[in-house]
């Protein structure tokens, strides 16, 4: 198994230093990944957000880490391509918890993992830069003692989470993101940006390759790629999309009693069974 793991993490490790631009559509269960895969996605990244509502949970490391470990394996168990799991602030403040959260999705077969510097604190919003740092080299390290050179992407929430006053934002986000760099992140990621201009600065600013949340207003994945973006990755877009189509549907059929909304985008149900026939 680990000299899969080697192979896979390798693959996804090349995904993130020359052009195409790795478009990831992130997955919260094995049939959204295999559906994924089955279109084309050469990666698949896991949502957070995704996962603890099919669970039942609200986001934000309210799901229990045994859980959120089973689905991530589910989703690996489920494709051939490499996968990447959210673990958001790495259940657990201190840096060893993050360390063994490493080592647990690499047991679970991940070749990838998401570590965000928001602390869920209202006072301290953000981890101090220090402490991140110290965090991204636990998790670096756990991975290499494994042998598994996963893609630690470090993100930071500056914009997402409005963290001090806008003019300065960027500049933040700049510095967080090249100190996280600097202590073992492949890639960075900083998502609440749309804006060409800002997304040009970060590339151009940030000494490594940067990952974007598409959104509404973000540039077309085409033109992310003209800019120099490595990756963009939709979060839980697609699965709140689902939820959408699920209510929508539901209302049509409690309001009207009729079946259209979803009759007419249904996927056959034979080409289901397939699909998850399919490895």
């Amino acid at each position: 198994m680990i000299e899969g793991l080697k192979l896979a993490a390798d693959s996804f490790q090349k995904m993130h230093r020359s052009p195409p631009i790795l478009v990831l559509s992130n997955a919260w269960d094995a049939a959204s990944a295999r559906v994924f895969e089955s279109v084309g996605a050469k990666a698949i990244a896991t949502t957070s957000a995704g996962i603890a509502a099919a669970l039942g949970y609200p986001d934000g490391q309210k799901i229990p880490l045994e859980m959120m470990l089973e689905a991530i394996a589910r989703i690996v168990g489920a494709v051939a391509v490499p996968v990447t799991a959210d673990v958001e602030a790495g259940y657990g403040r201190a840096a060893g918890d993050v360390a063994e959260t490493t080592r647990l999705i690499i047991r679970a077969g991940a070749v990838g993992l998401n570590l965000e510097d928001a602390s869920d604190d209202r006072a301290l919003p953000l981890f101090e830069i220090q402490e991140q740092i110290e965090r991204i080299r636990a998790a670096r390290e756990a991975a290499e003692q494994t042998g598994v050179r996963i893609v630690v992407n470090a993100r930071t929430d500056v914009f997402l989470a409005e963290v001090g006053e806008p003019a300065q934002r960027l500049n933040q986000s700049v510095y967080r993101a090249n100190a996280y760099r600097e202590a073992g992140a492949d890639c960075l990621f900083v998502p609440g940006v749309t804006d060409r201009d800002t997304i040009e600065r970060l590339v151009r600013e940030i000494s490594g390759p940067v990952n974007v949340l598409a959104s509404r207003g973000t540039p077309c994945v085409r033109e992310l790629e003209q800019i120099g973006v490595a990756r963009v990755s939709v979060g839980s877009g697609i699965m709140r999309s689902a939820l959408a189509l699920a209510r929508d549907a539901a209302r049509e059929l409690f309001d009207q009693g009729s079946y259209g909304t979803f009759l007419d985008r249904a996927i056959p149900y034979g080409e289901v069974n397939e699909l998850m026939k399919a490895r």
